[in-house]
């Protein structure tokens, strides 16, 4: 059986958390297959809040971990989805 994770983070203050995320990322960079960011802009405004999309792979143990480390990072939020097959 095989599992694929996707996980959705909303960082809600993308100038005061961005440096901590990244570090997370980073330090994971092996788990993350696919990775998707995005926040709003427009020709006057750039949103402090943003939204990253990951898709996992790799030991799924480690994905706990992971998911721990993002967590414990005030001001971001962390949505998951399994998909078992």
């Amino acid at each position: 059986m095989k599992e694929t994770r996707i996980v959705g983070l909303l960082i809600r203050d993308r100038i005061k958390e961005a440096g901590r995320t990244q570090l997370m990322l980073s330090k994971y960079a092996h788990l993350i297959k696919s990775r998707l960011g995005f926040h709003e802009l427009n020709e006057n405004t750039c949103s402090r809040a943003g939204v990253v999309i990951l898709q996992l792979t790799g030991n799924p143990q480690e994905w706990q971990a992971f998911e721990e480390d993002i967590v414990a990072i005030g001001g971001v939020e962390m949505q998951k989805m399994s998909f078992i097959y």
